[in-house]
């Protein structure tokens, strides 16, 4: 399953409205081996990819994919994966190594369009997928109400759905904000999510991520500095 990405600002709204239909809100998937973490960043021109696959539970890394792509949708906010998805597929498609579980650093179901990058990507690849946003995009928690311990989490509601939860992953930190991406309940996202931390406020697999593409970012920012000389 598949879609273009050279469309128009309505063309991908549409694109998310179809799609968002494809999402599965019930666990759907095996044991889980192997869980991937995946980021983006951005130059001015291009998307930075990587996709690290690591061990479960253990959380040894197995594997690490990268792609750089360059930018051709503009700044859309809500829109934001037809500018992340492209180089993120490229990313997926050099492993080898094929994640029974996918954690991405932003959105599933807890996005304005209900369909934001853990969706959008979980139903492209038919992976279970979860979202691990460090903000809110949209809906309303009460912040004074979640227990300063770790594996404390509330509803994040929208209207009266709940559309995700606040986590606190590690006491004494602010809480990340987790949601159904595809093929997963909220429970199991949040049990996932918990159990992917290392000691940090933030899953290994995306952490780690998030450090491969500040490194992708930096090198072909020194790369295109280099032409200009």
């Amino acid at each position: 399953m598949t879609h273009r990405w050279d469309v128009t600002v309505p063309e991908a709204r549409a694109i998310q409205e179809r799609f968002r239909a494809q999402v599965e809100r019930r666990n759907r998937f095996g044991r889980i081996r192997r869980v991937a973490g995946a980021d983006v960043a951005f130059t001015h021109r291009h998307a930075c990819a990587a996709v690290l696959v690591f061990s479960f539970p253990g959380l040894d890394l197995i594997e690490t994919g990268t792609a750089i792509a360059p930018l051709t949708f503009p700044y859309v906010p809500g829109l934001l994966t037809f500018r992340e998805g492209p180089a993120l597929l490229k990313a997926f498609g050099a492993l080898r190594t094929r994640p029974d579980l996918i954690l991405f650093d932003g959105h599933g179901v807890a996005h304005p369009a209900g369909f934001g990058l853990a969706s959008h990507m979980g139903v492209l690849l038919h992976c279970p997928s979860v979202g691990c946003a460090k903000s809110i995009l949209v809906g309303e928690w009460d912040p004074n109400t979640l227990a300063n311990t770790q594996g404390a989490w509330m509803p994040l509601l929208h209207g009266r759905r709940r559309i995700g939860a606040g986590v606190r992953t590690r006491e004494g930190t602010k809480p990340i904000f987790v949601s159904i991406g595809h093929r997963v309940s909220l429970r199991t996202a949040i049990r996932f999510s918990l159990a992917c931390c290392a000691g940090y406020r933030i899953p290994e697999p995306t952490r780690q991520a998030d450090i491969a593409v500040a490194y992708l970012k930096g090198e072909l920012s020194a790369r295109d500095k280099r032409r200009k000389v």
